[in-house]
């Protein structure tokens, strides 16, 4: 591969990250726990699948096939899509819904501060815009994290059970591609080795603070990069996709 070709993958997974949790959560629009958490839920699915448009219009630009954002976005198979594992888990309740958003915000606040300071320019100005919301997922997931986890007997034994579930996707934010070893070192893409003892620190934090126990497992799942996902993307895609692929060059 060239690093065009490195680059477009690379967007692609930055993208892919954003719209396939963005989906998820768009899952629970009007099945939230209380209108609040339902509203701001919403809105975090539109944040990310605004974030990720801004990144499939760069893809755009480097895709040998000249294919246009929304058949990146929804024309590519399951194999073609490069999100880490943790972002297509399914909404199982809300305990999930929290930690698997709390889990990915604090790796992708981690990686789009470093990322704002990338030698690509575009990149560092997606990264730039995009973290003024990242920002807040964050302070809300963490926020809710502390509520169930110091709340009641209830309420801490779901997102304790949450957390142990899982904490075996998280391993792979830190697992590189080559692709990923490569652009760092051009100063494209952070190292995102670099961080990895900050992302432990921060959530060993906020989890101590919750009264929650601390996994000790250093097992990981992973493969989601390589475009070897769960059981339940199919299903993911398969709803998200239907639209474009029932009605082919559809327009509004």
């Amino acid at each position: 591969m060239n690093n065009k070709d490195l680059l477009f993958d690379y967007v692609l997974h930055l993208a892919d990250n954003h719209l396939i949790l963005g989906q998820r959560l768009a899952e629970l629009c009007g099945h939230g726990p209380g209108l609040e958490q339902d509203i701001a839920l919403t809105n975090i699915s539109l944040d990310l699948i605004g974030q990720s448009r801004l990144l499939f219009q760069q893809a755009t630009t480097l895709d040998n096939l000249k294919r246009n954002e929304d058949q990146l976005a929804f024309l590519r198979s399951d194999f073609a899509y490069r999100n880490v594992l943790l972002a297509e888990q399914p909404n199982y309740d809300f305990a999930f819904v929290i930690t698997r958003q709390y889990f990915f915000d604090v790796f992708n606040y981690l990686n789009y501060s470093k990322l704002s300071q990338s030698k690509n320019e575009i990149l560092a100005q997606i990264a730039t815009k995009s973290l003024m919301e990242i920002k807040y997922h964050l302070r809300f997931s963490k926020n809710w994290m502390l509520r169930l986890g110091d709340g009641t007997s209830l309420s801490r034994k779901k997102i304790q059970h949450a957390v142990d579930t899982l904490w075996a996707y998280c391993g792979e934010f830190f697992s590189p591609t080559e692709g990923e070893i490569i652009l760092a070192k051009a100063g494209i893409a952070p190292d995102i080795t670099a961080f990895k003892t900050d992302w432990i620190e921060q959530v060993r934090s906020t989890l101590q603070e919750a009264t929650l126990l601390i996994p000790e497992s250093s097992w990981h799942q992973k493969g989601g990069k390589q475009g070897i996902h769960s059981e339940h993307f199919g299903h993911l895609l398969a709803e998200m996709q239907f639209m474009q692929r029932a009605y082919p060059n559809l327009s509004w």
